[in-house]
């Protein structure tokens, strides 16, 4: 897996070495949303995609990392043809996504934790984890714009008539 490159410099809008802390967390949250709200997508979408950002954040930072002040995670968000790209790496001991339990498995339903996972997945267009180049892992999300409604944008004209 590789996170594609940005046609142009300008497309990326973040690219920053974080803390392994909550601090982070929340911080790559707000540069997210900002950066989506931005690009002109719904207000629910910005939330969802936060959130899906959030999830995969506290996996690098908490999972990956173990809160480790010698470990840094890597926050990239871009803009692609419609849509907004997000990379995180850890620099924990890796991670397969292939090995996670189903959270919604009936033993697994009273666990603490294992749904953030299934969250990514139901608020990104495409989501991919893997080795990162070096060590550790790589969470790459992706969300696209949703397509414009005709008819959303002639509705203010028929209220008025």
């Amino acid at each position: 897996m590789r996170m594609g490159t940005p046609d142009r410099p300008e497309d990326i809008v973040v690219d920053q070495s974080m803390e392994s802390t909550l601090d982070s967390v929340d911080a790559a949250e707000v540069r997210v949303t900002e950066a989506a709200s931005a690009m002109g997508f719904p207000e629910e979408e910005i939330f969802r995609f936060g959130y899906a950002v959030r999830e995969a954040m506290v996996n690098a930072v908490v999972h990956g990392n173990r809160y480790s002040s010698n470990k840094r995670v890597r926050f990239v968000v871009a803009r692609k043809r419609g849509a907004i790209e997000v990379a995180i790496t850890d620099e924990g001991d890796g991670f397969r996504l292939d090995e996670q339990s189903d959270p919604l498995a009936e033993e697994n339903l009273l666990n603490q934790s294992g749904r953030g996972l299934t969250l990514i997945r139901a608020f990104t267009d495409e989501f991919e984890v893997g080795p990162a180049p070096s060590k550790g892992t790589l969470a790459r999300l992706v969300k696209r714009l949703p397509p414009l409604d005709p008819s959303a944008a002639s509705a203010p004209e028929a209220a008025n008539s």
